[in-house]
């Protein structure tokens, strides 16, 4: 009978659990755009969650694999999430019974001549042994913890949403500098073959001179144009190699990796421009992964209001004990050895010297904070597409009037060759065209990376990919 009324106690108790203090989440509206406009041509299909598969390189592919797997940022994030998940369960743990098993053994020995004489017949030495089950259970009738599990399931997805982030910025990392390599490896082949050419032309100019066919002052010349293609070369080399290990930071490569620096170079399709499609919603950077962070943080410290105001009202907990308890073992399990104690606290802060209102005001200021945080990061998503899109356009039309001067440059070239060894046309002419064409060739090769690192750069302003098939644009 006693255990029944014990258990409706409980089970009433549980029932006031309907009380939760606190604003409720609503995300805050921010004026968008509906809808993309679209910066020219139609939309083709772009690549989803695995973009960097668009530029069709299968070495990069790997690298970025690669990447994922090593890269110690990535490692740092995941192990942020873990104890973001640990931590929500503990958090959730809080609101749940404590429930502890004790047992106690322990002989006293009492004086005769106290002050407080033993009764007749009583032992001097006594034995007790106790077995008990202890229950406590606070009853979250404010929702005090419950506002605390909600701050915590947010900033579980709030490290989630940060481990993508990391992801996200690493994959576009690891293109720009793979990137980087091959537009390196490309001005380095330029370089040497233009002090290759340079240096033929010193010999046959030195034997020119010799036999008394030429002058100093072509011989001269074209030793400095040697010792100009040399220094471009070394910086070259250098920029090279510097790329190259910074690559191999990023796919986390071990120390004695990096200094033997062995990076797989492919063979990339020709430069991809990735279009925006027409009517594209807005709302698709509602997936970018610092704004699903910057949310989940503002939904947080919306929770973390409620949790702090209950802690103005009372303190209701349930409190027992079951077990048994005798003066020896042998009777430690018999029916008169049973106790028990069930009870009810009530705990009302009175005097805290404010605490409890200063601690309200430091959460509703960092919900505040978090707001700014939100709305800032909201805006910033809609700079960096705009930026991305711009800049694409941007790259796009610098490549071809680069590939356009390549080309004209090339004819000139030629023509000028044509023209010395016809008799028409002086060295200086075709040295000037020659110095012309190897800084296009130069500019070229670098605009064709600065063209494949704005694509990266859209795909992460846009917090991935997106799915969507139509034709390709006309450019």
């Amino acid at each position: 009978m006693v255990k029944r009324h014990l258990l409706l106690a409980v089970l009433s108790a549980l029932s006031l659990n309907a009380c939760v203090l606190g604003p409720d989440y609503h995300r805050p509206a921010v004026e968008t755009a509906d809808a993309w406009q679209s910066v020219g041509g139609t939309a083709y299909r772009a690549a989803g969650e695995r973009w960097w598969e668009l530029y069709g390189d299968p070495t990069l592919n790997e690298l970025v694999h690669e990447g994922l797997k090593n890269n110690q940022d990535i490692q740092l994030a995941i192990e942020r999430v873990n104890e973001a998940e640990a931590q929500a369960g503990y958090t959730r743990s809080d609101n749940a019974p404590n429930i502890n098993g004790v047992a106690n053994a322990n002989r006293t020995q009492h004086s005769e001549v106290g002050a407080t004489p033993m009764p007749s017949g009583t032992p001097r030495v006594q034995n007790n042994y106790d077995l008990r089950l202890q229950a406590s259970y606070e009853i979250d009738f404010f929702g005090k913890y419950r506002r605390a599990n909600e701050a915590a399931r947010a900033e579980l997805l709030a490290a989630e949403a940060a481990q993508r982030t990391v992801k996200l910025a690493l994959t576009n990392q690891i293109v720009r500098q793979y990137f980087a390599l091959l537009a390196a490896d490309s001005q380095e082949t330029v370089l040497r073959r233009t002090l290759a050419a340079r240096q033929e032309t010193l010999e046959l100019d030195s034997q020119r001179f010799s036999a008394g066919i030429t002058s100093e002052f072509y011989l001269l010349q074209t030793q400095a144009e040697v010792s100009a293609a040399q220094a471009q070369l070394a910086q070259a080399i250098q920029m090279r190699v510097q790329t190259e290990t910074g690559l191999l930071f990023l796919l986390g490569r071990s120390p004695r990796e990096v200094m033997h620096a062995n990076v797989a170079r492919g063979a990339p399709t020709k430069p991809t421009v990735v279009w925006v499609p027409e009517g594209l919603p807005s709302d698709i950077l509602l997936h970018r992964p610092d704004l699903n962070e910057a949310e989940q943080k503002l939904i947080a410290a919306n929770a973390r209001i409620g949790s702090v105001r209950a802690a103005v009202f009372p303190a209701i907990s349930l409190t027992s004990y079951l077990g048994t308890e005798s003066a020896q073992v042998s009777d430690l399990f018999s029916g008169p050895a049973g106790i028990f104690q069930f009870g009810v606290d009530l705990a009302q802060p009175i005097f805290q010297a404010g605490r409890t209102q200063y601690a309200a005001r430091v959460t509703e200021a960092r919900y505040q904070q978090a707001l700014a945080n939100y709305k800032k990061v909201v805006a910033s998503a809609f700079y960096d597409v705009r930026t991305a899109l711009a800049t694409q356009e941007g790259a796009r039309l610098t490549l071809q009037a680069h590939t356009e001067r390549v080309n004209a440059l090339t004819q000139a070239h030629q023509q000028a060759t044509a023209r010395l060894e016809g008799g028409v046309a002086n060295r200086l002419e075709v040295l000037d065209t020659e110095r012309q064409l190897l800084q296009a060739q130069l500019s070229q090769i670098d605009a064709e990376r600065a063209q494949r690192a704005a694509v990266a750069d859209l795909f992460k302003a846009l917090g991935g990919g997106w799915e969507v098939s139509s034709a390709k644009p006309t450019t």
